[in-house]
C-alpha cells in the first residue's frame, strides 16, 4: 500500500514541481522595474484596528514615497487603543491624509472588510492601493508598481512583501506555509491570462478602481476572513487582467511576531481557506503528513524498495520546497531540513484552528464573533 502511494507521490512532485517551474519563472520581481513619475492619483486605503504600535512607522514609510499624485485614506476600524489618535496626528502633519472613525459594524460584514469597503466609497483616485497598517514601504515602491501597473494594463496586481520574522521555529513555519499555501492556490497562474486562477495577497491589493466598482467591491467578499484571496480570485474568474510579482526588498511586514501568534492568527481564515468542508481539513492533513512526514519516517525501512521510493520523495519535497522558498521569500532554503517537524506544527496548527472554530461557532476576528452559519450563508 505505501509503495503504491509513494510512487503516486513521485508523480504528483514531478506535475508540481514543473509547474512551480515554469509558473515562478514568469513570476516578475518588482525591483526591476523603472519608476513612474507622474500618472494617475493613487488612493491608498488602509484599515486599522488596534494597531498603535505598527501604524505610524507603515504611513511614515509612506509618506516618503518619491510617486507624488497619491492621497491616503486611513480608516479607524472601532480600535480600544491609541490607532484613531495617532491617525488623527498623522492627518494634522500632512494634508493629503484623510481619517475616518468607525464605531459600530454594519450586520453582514465583516470588520476589515467594511473598513476597506468604507475606505473606497471616500477614494478620489484612479487607482487604489489595499494595504495593511503594519507594512514597512520603501520610497520608490509605489512608483514601480505603478510603472507596472500601467505598462501591463492591469485590473490588479498583487505583491508579495518579505516576511520578516524572529525566531528559528517562527521562520521555518512561515516557510512550510509558504510552501503549502504555493502548491495548493497554484499563485503563479494569476499571470496567466487563459486561467481562472487567480490570487491576492492583504498587504498589497493595487485595482483599477472602475474594475473595482464595476466587479462589486468588497461587498462581494463581505463575510470573507480570507477577503484578500478571494478579492482576486473573484475578479481573476471574471475576467478582470491580474498578476502577481514579488517586492521582497520594497516592502516587508512582521506577519506574526512568534510561533504563538502564528497559531493564533491562523484561526480565523485556515478553515475559511479549507471552504468550510470537514472533508478538505481531513485532505489537508492526510496529505501533509503523507507527503512531508511519512517518507522521512519510511527512509528508514528495511524494504529497500519503500526506502528508495521515500528518499524520492524526499527529493520531490526537497526541489519544491527551494524552488518557491528561493523565488518567494528570503528564508534559508536550510530551513528544509526540518520540514517534518514545522509539517507537525502546521498539523497542529489546522486542527486547532478548526476545532476552535466549531467550539466557538464561528470566528473571533479583530474582537468580533462571526457565526459559523453566517458566514457560510454568504458563500
Amino acid at each position: 500500500m505505501l509503495t503504491v502511494l509513494f510512487l503516486l507521490g513521485l508523480v504528483v512532485w514531478a506535475i508540481f514541481i514543473l509547474d512551480a517551474a515554469r509558473g515562478l519563472h514568469k513570476l516578475d520581481s518588482l525591483e526591476e522595474e523603472p519608476n513612474l513619475s507622474k500618472g494617475p492619483v493613487l488612493s491608498v486605503i488602509v484599515a486599522a484596528r488596534d494597531e498603535e504600535k505598527q501604524i505610524k512607522v507603515s504611513i511614515l514609510s509612506q509618506l516618503k514615497q518619491t510617486y507624488q499624485q497619491v492621497e491616503w485614506i486611513l480608516v479607524n476600524d472601532r480600535s480600544t487603543d491609541l490607532t484613531g489618535q495617532m491617525m488623527d496626528e498623522l492627518q494634522k502633519e500632512d494634508p493629503r491624509i484623510k481619517v475616518v472613525h468607525i464605531h459600530d459594524l454594519p450586520e453582514g460584514w465583516l470588520g476589515k472588510n467594511h473598513a476597506l469597503y468604507t475606505g473606497s466609497k471616500m477614494a478620489m483616485g484612479e487607482r487604489l492601493l489595499f494595504t495593511d497598517a503594519d507594512i514597512k514601504y520603501e520610497p520608490e515602491a509605489f512608483a514601480k508598481a505603478l510603472h507596472y501597473f500601467e505598462r501591463h494594463q492591469l485590473d490588479f496586481l498583487t505583491a508579495a512583501p518579505n516576511l520578516n520574522a524572529h525566531g528559528f521555529w517562527l521562520k521555518s513555519f512561515i516557510a512550510f506555509f509558504l510552501m503549502g499555501f504555493s502548491y495548493f492556490k497554484r499563485p503563479w497562474m494569476a499571470n496567466d491570462p487563459k486561467s481562472k486562477i487567480g490570487t491576492g495577497i492583504g498587504a498589497f491589493i493595487l485595482v483599477k478602481k472602475e474594475a473595482y466598482d464595476w466587479f462589486g467591491t468588497h461587498e462581494r467578499v463581505r463575510m470573507r476572513p480570507d477577503d484578500d484571496l478571494q478579492l482576486g480570485m473573484k475578479m481573476k474568474k471574471e475576467g478582470y487582467k491580474q498578476r502577481i510579482v514579488t517586492a521582497l526588498t520594497l516592502m516587508e511586514v512582521e506577519w506574526y511576531g512568534s510561533l504563538k501568534e502564528a497559531f493564533v492568527g491562523l484561526e480565523k481564515n485556515t478553515f475559511a481557506g479549507l471552504n468550510y468542508r470537514i472533508s478538505m481539513v481531513f485532505f489537508s492533513l492526510f496529505g501533509i503528513f503523507v507527503g512531508h512526514i511519512l517518507p522521512f519516517i519510511t527512509i528508514f525501512s528495511t524494504n529497500k524498495s519503500l526506502a528508495l521510493l521515500s528518499f524520492g520523495n524526499i527529493v520531490g519535497n526537497g526541489i519544491l520546497y527551494i524552488l518557491i522558498i528561493r523565488r518567494m521569500s528570503l528564508f534559508s532554503p536550510a530551513y528544509f531540513f526540518v520540514l517534518p517537524l514545522t509539517a507537525f506544527l502546521f498539523i497542529f496548527s489546522i486542527l486547532r484552528a478548526s476545532l476552535l472554530t466549531f467550539k466557538r461557532g464561528g470566528i473571533v476576528w479583530r474582537g468580533t464573533t462571526y457565526k459559523l452559519r453566517e458566514l457560510k450563508e454568504k458563500e
